[in-house]
């Protein structure tokens, strides 16, 4: 498996990277907004509240 961040051979100590370095550089992009997770909203996301 590779490092999803810079492609090299992963490190168990770092799992699922390979360094230190791009399990930082993952959790940058996570807190600065470069990464997310989409949402899909539908019409019925008021349904319940009073």
């Amino acid at each position: 498996m590779r490092c999803p961040v810079c492609r090299r051979p992963r490190d168990s100590e770092y799992r699922p990277f390979c360094s230190a370095r791009c399990r930082d550089v993952d959790l940058s992009r996570w807190l600065d907004g470069s990464y997310s997770v989409p949402v899909i909203e539908s019409e019925d996301d008021g349904e319940g509240e009073g």
